[in-house]
């Protein structure tokens, strides 16, 4: 059995039998543009299996209150809390507040008490931290001007996720 797809849904070239799509075959063509992303869902055809699609960068421009929106695919990420806090360059670092309690907090807090690396890290990732509730109106979080300031951001701003968490930064400052 050979089938193609065509016009008018599928069509058996060995027994010239043409008929509905059966489940699981999509049809792309400009009569029948079935796409296979749907709702940011990538679909497996045939198991029904879905696959959901991952934001990993954004750019917004922040309001006169330097609140920035957090785009609706991401909101359920931050649902827990929002950290903002120093990056290593001029950037800022962005976790959701449950990545930050299961993954920075505890590398942050080694017993190592004369660590000197240790403690620059946490000297650099507490100074200026900024944790708050993200807003579930509208989805926004509040960027504190001394954080701005030290990432050299004035009101457009780029995200990208590194891992677990996202730099946010100036658009001609982030690589």
């Amino acid at each position: 059995m050979v089938l193609r797809v065509g016009n008018g849904g599928l069509y058996d070239e060995s027994s010239g039998k043409r008929g509905k799509p059966k489940k699981g075959y999509t049809s792309q063509n400009k009569h029948h543009n079935t796409n296979i992303y749907k709702s940011n869902r990538l679909t497996a055809s045939r198991r029904g299996t879905h696959y959901t699609k991952r934001m990993d960068y954004f750019e917004r421009k922040l309001d006169d209150k330097r609140r920035l929106t957090i785009p609706t695919e991401l909101r359920a990420e931050f649902a827990s809390g929002v950290v903002v806090t120093r990056g290593f360059g001029e950037y800022l670092h962005m976790y959701p507040q449950h990545v930050w309690d299961r993954e920075v907090e505890p590398a942050l807090a080694g017993n190592h008490i004369f660590d000197e690396e240790l403690a620059d890290l946490n000297v650099r990732f507490r100074r200026g931290k900024v944790t708050q509730a993200l807003d579930q109106k509208q989805g926004r979080v509040t960027l504190e001007q001394h954080l701005l300031d030290y990432a050299v951001i004035t009101r457009e701003i780029v995200a990208v996720r590194v891992g677990a968490y996202w730099r946010l930064g100036s658009p001609d400052k982030l690589l």
